[in-house]
């Protein structure tokens, strides 16, 4: 399959792919009071098992996932990965009791896990250098549609219709995009050098999962509590462990040293940052909006549409500076802490337009650093692992998104209503975004001309040509990503 062969009823495909697997991260939220006066009777709990067992699975299962895409053909991973999402949506939707609802949950996580890197790997595989910058853009904005889908999604079945109607339409719905993939998206080529790694996956799966349990429950049970402490060793166990394991197998997962690129962890910081910001504004923002401002459920999904069109208008300007990932990524994380810091004014006597401009700053924000910190996390390994770049980059953004709920509901926890303490949490996340993003600033560093690792075309060009080579029978892959930095 030619490399330069992306169609647009290609990219639109792959878009709507993932833009529906994004979606049900965020639905569920405005379904959770009719949730918990159902026939299902869930506890509190279980109602957090519910929620948070999509994100769980879906962030946990993303590296092995794009690797698995990258090993056995992407196509089928994600196909595979739209069959399992329809197959938990119609669990979810058919459940008789909560836990049947949240292993439906699971499943379609474990989908959308599949979905989500495979989407991006045949984008890169597809696009010409050139346009990698313009596909990255619509890619992310696909992420940012998901988001506004999702709330207007919950909310329009939580005020008209059923918690059961959301999660059934999705199985049409997948059935229908996975007959768009089938017809639009050509199959390319697998990477023979890839290896499947049974111990490591089980290793960096249930590290992670670990890790993202303690996040998410951390305000819940207590960051001191015995639960949380023991989930977060547990997990820094297995992915020491995994590290290990890595480092001495001939054929690994993938090889940890790639971290060793500065553009690499100052990329993945960048979007764990961004989205640790966005996530921390959509946990209040429905809460704001439903019980401070008195909008009702579907209102409020409409009223969130303003940061999809702060994205889309800054789209264009992400892909014209694309060379220029430095600047672009600081101005967006930067828009989005400044946008959290005004956001946190807002106060119930604050005028809707008023508090719309603060979510115009963030999204816009985001519109304009996601791509190039997409195509950085992604670019900074070979083109034959475009998957698990995608797997790595989706974990830093759902870690991210896991942290800003966690620290916003930690900081809410202690104040006496959502007015007395929205502020106070938007401020807090404010400034560790602005913090982290002097950080990402100094790890992608100056950017000498020519220099690899950039979003150009010639540095992509190069990495692919770099991707055709073989190793000799026995011989150990270099490093990845060793170069990216530099």
């Amino acid at each position: 399959m030619p490399t330069h062969a992306l169609k647009r009823p290609t990219l639109l495909a792959l878009c709507a792919c993932v833009l529906v697997a994004q979606s049900m991260v965020a639905a569920i939220n405005l379904l959770i009071p009719q949730l918990s006066s159902s026939s299902l009777h869930p506890s509190h709990t279980e109602i957090l098992w519910t929620v948070d067992a999509y994100v769980i699975v879906f962030a946990g299962l993303l590296v092995p996932a794009g690797a698995l895409g990258d090993r056995y053909g992407r196509k089928g991973a994600l196909l595979t990965g739209l069959a399992l999402f329809a197959a938990g949506a119609a669990t979810s939707a058919l459940a008789t009791g909560p836990a049947v609802l949240i292993a439906g949950r699971g499943l379609s996580g474990a989908g959308a896990a599949l979905i989500t890197p495979a989407t991006l790997s045949v984008l890169m595989q597809l696009s010409a250098p050139e346009h990698r910058a313009r596909s990255m853009g619509a890619w992310t904005l696909s992420i940012g549609l998901g988001g506004a889908a999702g709330n207007l999604g919950g909310g329009l079945a939580g005020q008209f219709l059923t918690w059961r109607a959301l999660f059934a339409v999705m199985v049409p719905l997948a059935v229908v995009l996975a007959a768009a993939v089938s017809i639009t998206v050509p199959r390319t080529e697998p990477a023979t050098r890839s290896s499947p790694d049974p111990l490591g996956t089980l290793l960096l799966t249930a590290g992670l999962v670990a890790i993202l349990f303690g996040i998410i429950e951390g305000p819940t049970y207590g960051w001191s509590s015995v639960r949380i402490l023991g989930a977060f060793a547990a997990g820094a166990l297995l992915i020491a462990a995994f590290t290990t394991h890595a480092l001495r197998s001939a054929a690994p997962l993938f090889d940890p040293r790639v971290f060793a690129s500065a553009r690499l962890r100052a990329a993945s910081l960048g979007t764990a940052t961004g989205f640790f910001g966005l996530f921390s504004l959509f946990f209040v923002n429905s809460q704001y909006l439903q019980g401070v401002k008195g909008f009702g459920a579907a209102v409020t999904g409409v009223a969130i549409l303003p940061l999809v069109f702060g994205m889309a208008a800054t789209q264009r300007l992400a892909t014209r500076w694309a060379d220029r990932p430095r600047a672009v990524i600081g101005a967006g994380l930067t828009l989005i802490g400044l946008g959290l810091l005004g956001a946190s004014t807002a106060d119930a006597r604050t005028p809707y337009a008023v508090f719309v401009c603060w979510l115009l700053v963030i999204s816009a924000g985001a519109g304009l650093s996601m791509p190039a910190l997409t195509i950085g996390v992604v670019t900074s390994l070979p083109a034959h692992q475009a998957g698990l770049g995608s797997g790595l980059g989706t974990t830093a953004r759902e870690t991210g998104a896991a942290l800003g709920v966690a620290v916003t509901g930690t900081v809410l926890s202690g104040h006496a209503d959502l007015l007395d303490g929205m502020g106070p949490a938007l401020r807090t996340v404010g400034v560790v975004v602005l913090v982290a993003t002097a950080l990402v600033i100094a790890g992608y560093g100056k950017r000498p001309e020519g220099a690899r690792g950039s979003a150009g075309p010639a540095a992509a060009a190069g990495r692919a040509r770099a991707a055709h080579h073989t190793p000799a029978h026995g011989e150990r892959p270099a490093p990845l990503g060793r170069d990216a930095g530099r």
